[in-house]
């Protein structure tokens, strides 16, 4: 019982020390959201095979979505004229980064690992990118008419309303409450579970796992890389999720290097995730995409061991260190916040049967009519 108790109480510490880091992450999402609209970053990755890639490459670093969640986002902006290498590059960047991420990174591991994260997301989103479009004949699709559809409210939908009039239609005060409710209502819901069983993931391995255990077998190298790449491909995890599984691996001995490739191949792919992509883009180019996404994770973590062994970091000594600089008052409080907004999400996905009670014109009396054939059903 006292392994329970233990893991449940690191748990419970690694919520308290990324929770005002998340809050954080998720206010500035929601910004993002109001103020970013995804039809102008649409219009700037069709043209050139190298250019539409970096863009698509950065400006998917800060976005918050997950693996799943870029999907459709990934998809609309391939239908609005993006070629496949710029796709490609946003699917990488923008599940392996974001604002939520990059900030509880700061929280639970250190600073170094804070920089190198979205670095590497986008070196790897993108080589990959590039190497699709040099790979992929050019395009031959016709031009799509972009999304242009309010952000905030969806009150017109950008062709029929003149710009400088729908200007006029949100103040500032509409737009910053349409981003906060969005970050912590829809955005948050789509997190919460993942990133609670993170926590209780991260919990295990700190009370179950030997404390030399993992340095034996993850202590550094090409073959503890190619562990954890194996461990990220298939794994749905999202990139906030993954980082307190990284912070519990790398106190038990695992480079950071080895993390770093965890943290870069979780997000990005999943076996879900492929199979969207087949069709999204085809079968080279997805080859294309996980070979690139494998490779770069490998020589990014390869990377980032020799700087940790250059400056002479302890990286035991670094993880958890920003977040001593939170005082308790305020930790309390945004954890608490963080479980009460947990709490709609969590039961909406129980699979709980909602049973109710025939009414008595149910009982009384059969129907005349024979029942309705729904999809699932078949004729007798």
């Amino acid at each position: 019982m006292s392994w329970l108790l233990n893991s449940l109480a690191e748990s419970w510490r690694l919520l308290l020390e990324s929770a005002p880091y998340i809050i954080f992450g998720l206010l500035i999402a929601g910004l993002l959201k109001v103020f970013l609209s995804p039809s102008a970053v649409a219009r700037h990755l069709g043209s050139g095979r190298i250019a539409s890639v970096f863009k698509a490459a950065l400006l998917g670093v800060p976005l918050p979505l997950c693996s799943c969640g870029v999907l459709p986002a990934a998809a609309s902006i391939r239908k609005q004229g993006a070629n496949k290498g710029a796709t490609a590059a946003f699917m990488i960047s923008t599940p392996e980064s974001g604002v939520d991420s990059i900030v509880i990174t700061y929280a639970l591991l250190d600073p170094v690992m804070t920089v190198a994260r979205p670095l590497a997301a986008l070196a790897s989103a993108a080589v990959t990118g590039v190497a699709v479009n040099l790979l992929e004949a050019p395009d031959q699709q016709a031009e799509q008419t972009p999304d242009l559809s309010c952000p905030v409210d969806g009150c017109c939908d950008g062709q029929n309303c003149d710009p400088a009039e729908h200007a006029n239609h949100h103040t500032l005060g509409q737009k910053l409450k349409a981003g906060f409710i969005y970050a912590l209502g829809e955005l948050w819901g789509d997190l919460a579970g993942w990133f609670l069983l993170g926590l209780i993931l991260a919990g295990l391995i700190t009370a179950l796992v030997p404390e030399d255990f993992l340095s034996r077998h993850l202590g550094g190298g090409l073959g503890s890389m190619l562990l954890m790449l194996a461990v990220g491909i298939p794994l749905y995890i999202c990139a906030t999720a993954s980082t307190p599984i990284a912070a519990a691996l790398i106190l038990k001995g695992v480079s950071p290097g080895a993390a770093l490739v965890f943290l870069l191949a979780g997000p990005a792919t999943n076996l879900a995730s492929l199979t969207v992509l087949w069709g999204v883009l085809g079968k080279r180019a997805t080859a294309v995409y996980l070979t690139g996404i494998a490779v770069m994770s490998l020589i990014c973590g390869l990377v980032l061991d020799q700087v940790f062994a250059a400056l002479g970091l302890a990286p035991r000594a670094l993880v958890g260190q920003a977040a001593e600089l939170m005082p308790a008052w305020v930790e309390l409080p945004a954890a608490l916040v963080l479980l009460a907004l947990s709490v709609r999400p969590l039961v909406a996905h129980l699979p709980i049967r909602r049973f109710s009670k025939p009414s008595s014109s149910q009982t009384g009396k059969a129907s005349s009519e024979p029942p309705a054939i729904t999809a699932c059903q078949a004729p007798t």
